[in-house]
């Protein structure tokens, strides 16, 4: 997901500049007690707020590695018992803009990803726990993880008796049915990456408004079974019914986004309002429908009320916060206050590593990107070093040249474009990457970096800017607002050339960043949801794809990591990107807040914080 999760983003989750080491050791000073049946190290990183338990005994494990796999639990029991003391008050959270669309199944952004994981609910969830145990795939709706038969290729599934949708009607195998057919009416981001596998989606894909999912997704209302046809099996299905693009939704629901009309769900939380204006703001209450059927899928959450204001500055939002008029924001602390927030509010920091990178994705279309040379002396002339201070130092990024993130499966240390190739980054190699524009025949031509308009982007976007007119072109750069920019960068019909993005993981897997972001089938000409920015569709890679899915399918995900890593370096030959940094992130808290929990998964657990 993209940042603005998106993402994917996954409304931006701004970079931090300029962490001092003061902050760094404030929020690295308090450590959390191990989680019950792991290892015994704590991981040092995020503190909790003051009085505060978490789910499974454990907080944020900031400060250890986001990569690795997940897996699935059908015996997970989720968090900690249910504290009725600490029930109720009004959570205030903060973002200097909205996050677009507030349909589950287009929206893919952090900003509300977090959100849905109180309001809607699908077969199966990630586990609602900090730390690892954030990756586990749990049954949600379903009574059990699924039964799969047909060589991994049928997926079987009971349906819960007894849920409701906020609405008060009863969720049903039909309401399921519909849901599956609807990713592919509302042209979802991931219609074509993460569902394409079952029966009938390719019809679908085709032409969406007719989608039947005929013998794909079937629903027997008696036995309240539903059973999903793969052509193909998918080791990765779990992780992907466990995203909001597979929320269940009721049958009827509009076969186009929804845009800013809230849609009915079975979380713990309605969304009452949304206004997604320059002050508006968006509101969730408590589901007068919903009874906990699982804490470890969907729990109550603790706040009565939950709203999301938008349309202050980062500043005001800031200082929201320090005199508890708010309690969180979406967007990260600005430099000017950080050594601030690391002597006086030490306890209200909360720092986490991220499975993620920045980066520049360039259209592989249009000129002068559609000269591979030009796209190869983007990557040697960028300073890593430069981004990685713009965005916060050392201590808040680390430059990469890869796709897939350190630590994530699949990567492979790897340093194409650099002054000294080999498997780090070392210097930019301007001299090489001003030749490599003259063979292409693309200097002088003119082009603009297309950027989200918060400090930190705008910053970097200038720096990208600067290196461009360096090796040879006449740049100028774009800002948008975070709430326009990421659907702007992948509509073709706004010829973006390079742009400054991010990608935040859907689930512990290669394919959820190669895949989804340089693949064929995630380019869709003239669409805001062409999540393939580049526009990037290669035969070899392609067939690199393949294989690692293939292997992946007939033995297992570890076995297809080493394919992935060589589709990485394929792909990183033909430069379509430039990989910048990968981030960590900061998250302030008011004083009141209490039981801060960090997920791997999806963030910081919003709904199970405390504000009384």
């Amino acid at each position: 997901m993209t940042s603005p999760r998106a993402a994917p983003l996954r409304t931006a989750l701004l970079p931090v500049a300029g962490l001092t080491a003061a902050l760094v050791l404030a929020a690295c000073s308090n450590t959390q007690p191990p989680q019950p049946g792991s290892a015994a190290t704590p991981s040092a990183g995020a503190t909790s707020s003051a009085g505060a338990t978490s789910s499974a005994g454990t907080g944020a494990t900031a400060g250890s590695s986001s990569g690795g796999s997940g897996g699935t639990g059908g015996g997970a029991t989720g968090g900690a018992a249910f504290l009725p003391a600490h029930r109720g008050g009004t959570l205030k959270l903060s973002a200097t803009a909205a996050a677009g669309t507030i349909d589950p199944m287009v929206n893919y952004t952090l900003q509300y990803w977090q959100l849905y994981q109180a309001t809607y609910d699908g077969l199966l969830a990630f586990q609602k726990v900090g730390g690892q145990p954030s990756f586990t795939v749990v049954p949600d709706l379903a009574t059990a993880l699924p039964t799969v038969t047909n060589g991994g290729k049928t997926y079987r599934f009971t349906l819960r008796n007894g849920i409701k949708f906020s609405t008060g009607k009863a969720v049903t195998t039909d309401d399921v049915v519909a849901s599956f057919r609807r990713i592919f009416t509302v042209s979802s981001p991931t219609a074509g990456t993460f569902y394409n596998g079952i029966v009938g989606a390719a019809a679908c894909l085709k032409t969406p408004k007719t989608c039947t999912l005929a013998g794909g997704v079937v629903g027997d209302a008696a036995a309240r079974t539903v059973t999903i046809n793969l052509t193909a099996p998918d080791p990765e299905l779990p992780y992907k019914l466990a995203v909001p693009h597979a929320t269940v939704l009721p049958a009827g629901s509009p076969a186009t986004d929804s845009g800013t009309k809230p849609l009915p769900g079975t979380g713990a939380y309605t969304i009452a309002s949304y206004n997604p204006s320059g002050n508006g703001s968006l509101v969730l209450q408590r589901n007068p429908n919903f009874t906990e059927w699982s804490r470890a899928a969907q729990p109550q959450g603790y706040p009565d009320t939950i709203v999301e204001s938008f349309g202050q500055t980062v500043e005001s939002e800031i200082t929201a916060v320090q005199n508890g008029q708010a309690d969180w924001l979406a967007d990260q602390p600005p430099a000017d206050r950080l050594n601030e927030l690391g002597t006086k509010f030490a306890d209200q920091i909360h720092v986490n590593e991220l499975t993620a990178f920045w980066y520049l994705p360039m259209n592989t279309r249009i000129p002068p990107f559609n000269n591979v040379k030009a796209r190869q002396a983007v990557n040697y002339a960028v300073d890593r070093d430069a981004v990685v201070q713009l965005y916060g130092g050392k201590n808040l990024a680390a430059p990469v040249c890869t796709i897939l993130p350190p630590g994530f499966p699949g990567h492979a240390d790897s340093c194409q474009y650099t002054k000294n190739p080999g498997t780090a980054w070392s210097a930019p190699d301007l001299d090489k990457a001003r030749q490599l524009v003259q063979e292409s025949g693309t200097a002088g031509q003119a082009v603009t970096v297309v950027v989200q308009d918060d400090a930190v982007n705008s910053a970097i976007g200038e720096y990208v800017q600067s290196v461009l007119n360096d090796i040879g072109y006449k740049a100028k750069i774009n800002k948008l607002s975070g709430n326009i920019q990421f659907t702007y960068i992948q509509n073709t019909k706004n010829k973006v050339q390079i742009s400054l993005s991010q990608w935040y993981q859907d689930y512990p897997a290669a394919s959820d960043f190669i895949n989804v972001l340089l693949s064929c089938v995630g380019f869709h000409a003239g669409s805001d949801s062409s999540i393939n920015i580049a526009g990037y569709c290669d035969k070899t890679s392609e067939a690199g794809i393949a294989q690692a899915l293939k292997t992946g399918q007939t033995s297992g995900l570890a076995a297809a990591e080493p394919l992935w890593g060589k589709v990485d370096a394929q792909i990183m030959a033909n430069a379509p990107v430039a990989p910048l940094i990968t981030p960590k992130l900061v998250d302030f808290t008011s004083k009141r807040v209490g039981n801060y929990q960090f997920s791997k998964q999806f963030y910081m657990l919003v709904d199970q914080l405390w504000v009384q």
